[in-house]
């Protein structure tokens, strides 16, 4: 899959572009959620699966092949019968641990209370 084609910059020169550059890359509902899970090491598609919940096939693998397409994720696929795949993180994609934390604890400290204020009574 071409990720270039859905940029919607040629060139990144605002000053908050980098931010924008950043969420072409790993925005999106169930990216950010299989990076996190990532951070611990290398899942089978199952195991990811099974972590993230209410994700569909279809649309984890079209996130994995993002991810992998960007150069974050890797993709390992083991000649057995029947086959393996796990997925880990690339360098790149391990330099976002502290971006995935930092993510965490917001939400943690902030993201709850305004999604339950959100809610109709």
């Amino acid at each position: 899959m071409d990720t270039k084609s859905k940029t919607r910059h040629t060139s990144y020169v605002l000053p908050a572009c980098p931010v924008e550059a950043t969420l072409e890359l790993i925005g999106g509902k169930w990216k950010g959620i299989v990076l996190f899970y990532l951070l611990d090491g290398r899942l089978r598609f199952s195991e990811l699966k099974r972590k993230i919940g209410c994700v569909t096939q279809r649309m984890l693998t079209k996130q994995l092949r993002e991810l992998e397409a960007a150069g974050l994720v890797n993709r390992i696929v083991y000649a057995e019968v029947p086959p393996r795949v796990e997925y880990e993180l690339t360098e790149e994609g391990k330099s976002l641990q502290p971006v995935l934390m930092a993510l965490k604890q917001w939400g943690e400290k902030h993201a709850m209370d305004l999604l339950t204020e959100r809610e109709p009574c």
